[in-house]
């Protein structure tokens, strides 16, 4: 790593390489860390419960739309992060992550896995689009390509996106304008972030917590404290465009492969930890009132045995619901029962009432993805 800023700051690229320290199972499982600014004026309860409210939903909304990479090289694997850019299933990175990469699969909020080639891609300003075909219809993230953010703003920093597993942290613009070469690359005119920042987050977008827009790509961090960079979207906007409108078709067929990419070949420790996450996503989309993507985790059996009307009324008179604990009873690599304790305060005539169920799950692949199969609980 080469010595920047006065020559004493060490700089480390968030995504390893094939020598990374950090492995699928690792990354793609890490909880979620939700770090905020210490930065706060005070003022009235209510604004900022709904400020609270608020930042949760931009949040949950974004994490469907981020995703993690992970890149096939002669010497090894490595794990990045992106974002869905377009509704062509344009996916969003930093060169670092796919650079060099064979065989490269892209894993969404959903725990669905899909083959993805690298369409565009510039180690100089270390950016690259990489093409999911199946993601093509699903709503991208929204980004901003006009905005130059100022010091102070508050921004969010996601990386390795697995649902609600996914690593989120908060802070501001501490810098703007700064300069640094690493390797290939050329940095020119980057934020600084207080965002914490680590492996894996390199490509994930950077968001500014006012709009819930992307106006960067965080790209490299400190190995000691708290500084992160990320490119500036604006700077990069144009290139994205032109790459996703043109395609490098020699790029596109020595980065893609015909192999498949789908929840078959878990490991029994990898369907242990997905299957934990998946009810975890469930309960959580439940909390946040998205009934649809609740809904969408269900077999397909159970929802031919359920409407979605039906589905929905059933959590009508829930205020709130969370999972207080979560365990497998008996995995393979085929499947796994998971046992969840569920806390949920509910609106019984209009008192509120606070309800603990155990309920138990059977999760298994459906057609490539992990689904909720089956379920039965109690009320404790």
């Amino acid at each position: 790593m080469k010595t920047i800023i006065a020559g004493v700051v060490s700089l480390c690229l968030l995504a390893g390489g094939a020598f990374t320290a950090y492995q699928l199972n690792d990354r793609w499982n890490d909880p979620v860390v939700l770090a905020e600014s210490k930065l706060s004026v005070p003022g009235d309860a209510s604004i900022k419960a709904n400020e609270t409210k608020d930042l949760k939903e931009t949040i949950r909304e974004s994490q469907k739309r981020v995703v993690s990479i992970q890149v096939t090289y002669p010497e090894g694997t490595a794990i990045g992060s992106g974002f869905l850019y377009n509704d062509l299933g344009d996916v969003v990175t930093n060169a670092h992550v796919v650079n060099g990469g064979v065989n490269i699969k892209v894993k969404s909020s959903d725990t669905s896995i899909h083959p993805g080639k690298v369409i565009g891609m510039n180690e100089e300003k270390d950016v690259a689009v990489v093409r999911v075909e199946a993601l093509a219809g699903k709503e991208p993230l929204a980004y901003d390509k006009d905005t130059k953010a100022e010091v102070g703003d508050e921004v969010m920093a996601f990386g390795s996106p697995l649902g609600l597993e996914n690593t989120v942290t908060t802070g501001i613009i501490s810098g703007v304008d700064r300069d640094f070469d690493l390797e290939e690359t050329k940095y020119r005119g980057v934020y600084q972030i207080s965002a914490p920042i680590t492996h894996g987050n390199s490509g994930g977008p950077l968001i500014m917590k006012s709009t819930g827009k992307v106006i960067g790509i965080n790209s490299a961090g400190e190995e000691i404290g708290t500084i992160g960079y990320a490119i500036p979207y604006h700077q990069v906007a144009d290139m994205i465009e032109n790459w996703s409108a043109h395609p490098d078709k020699k790029l596109a067929d020595s980065s893609s492969s015909d192999e498949a990419g789908s929840a078959e070949g878990y490991t029994k420790e990898l369907m242990e930890d997905n299957a934990k996450y998946l009810i975890t996503y469930f309960y959580e989309s439940l909390n946040g009132l998205d009934y649809v993507t609740a809904y969408s985790l269900l077999g397909s059996d159970w929802q031919s045995k359920t409407t979605y009307d039906k589905f929905r009324e059933g959590y009508l008179n829930t205020i709130s619901v969370a999972v207080t604990s979560v365990s497998v009873n008996s995995s393979s690599s085929e499947s796994a029962e998971v046992t969840a304790l569920i806390e949920a305060w509910e609106n019984k005539d209009g008192v509120r009432v606070l309800s603990n169920y155990k309920s138990t799950y059977i999760i298994r692949p459906e057609n490539g993805t992990l689904k909720i199969i089956s379920g039965k609980g109690k009320k404790l």
